[in-house]
């Protein structure tokens, strides 16, 4: 099955030890794969990780919107002219932990697509309890932006439908297997095929049966598994549109350059939320 894993962070501290041997597993099974930044630290490291098969994100995720200023705006557009940072992100809102009033995320998340409209750089979306407002801002930048990917969705089929109707993809992660999360599970089958995309969102929300365990890149495979039982298609066909669908949002018909391997040797810890 050709597969990718469209979400994850490789850079996070449960992979310092062993990251090396997380990247080997994960490129042995996938055909490629995204490390996204949340913050210029995190955003920093996941450029550091770029190779062949690997491509970064960069982006202030909505926790840390109110130490968004300018000179942090042009240190992200720095990082996202760095070889293999194909997308900003991730962004967004959320109303669940709100560790930034919600005034200073949404001004965050306007000067981002502000930021990705003028670069032409697709935006990795993150939306906790905020889906009214989520799309009301994405809906004044979507004609600058080439492309949207709405991560970890968790929201309800309707929303989903409205996400797809506006341009949108819309990405599961490991959390759709979960006995309880038929909610999940029936915004997956309102997706279309086209616009569906898979994640991990590693450290994160490991599929079953490895729940409550560290996720890794390759546990994406089991939540394609999951996904295309949903759907009704094979894992193979499942498979083959998802990359598909990730290689169009992310721009990868056009040649990316990226460096040659690096040794992750000396890459410094970060913390993540």
């Amino acid at each position: 099955m050709v597969l990718v894993d469209t979400h994850c962070h490789l850079q996070a501290n449960q992979f310092q030890e062993d990251r090396e041997e997380v990247l080997a597993r994960a490129l042995a099974r996938l055909d490629w794969l995204v490390v996204v930044g949340d913050d210029l630290p995190t955003s920093s490291l996941a450029a550091d990780l770029v190779r062949d098969r690997v491509y970064a994100t960069a982006g202030i995720h909505p926790y840390h919107a109110s130490n968004v200023d300018s000179e942090t705006l042009d240190e992200l557009r720095a990082l996202l002219a760095r070889p293999g940072v194909i997308a900003l992100g991730e962004i967004g809102l959320d109303y669940f932990h709100e560790y930034s009033p919600r005034v200073d995320q949404a001004r965050a998340f306007e000067q981002q697509l502000a930021l990705a409209g003028e670069l032409r750089k697709p935006v990795v979306i993150h939306n906790r309890d905020a889906d009214a407002d989520t799309l009301a801002i994405l809906r004044n930048h979507s004609e600058r932006l080439p492309g949207c990917i709405m991560h970890c969705f968790g929201a309800d089929a309707a929303f989903a439908e409205q996400c797809v109707d506006t341009g949108f993809y819309v990405s599961f992660a490991g959390n759709v297997t979960f006995p309880k999360a038929e909610k999940l599970r029936e915004a997956a089958r309102a997706v279309p095929l086209e616009r569906l995309l898979v994640e991990t969102d590693a450290p994160y929300l490991a599929p079953l049966p490895h729940r409550g365990k560290r996720c890794e890149p390759w546990h994406v495979e089991l939540t394609a598994r999951a996904l295309a039982v949903e759907k009704g298609v094979s894992p193979d066909e499942f498979g083959a549109v998802t990359t598909a669908n990730a290689r169009r949002v992310y721009a990868l018909e056009l040649a990316v350059e990226t460096p040659p391997q690096a040794s992750l040797l000396g890459l410094q810890a970060c913390c993540e939320q």
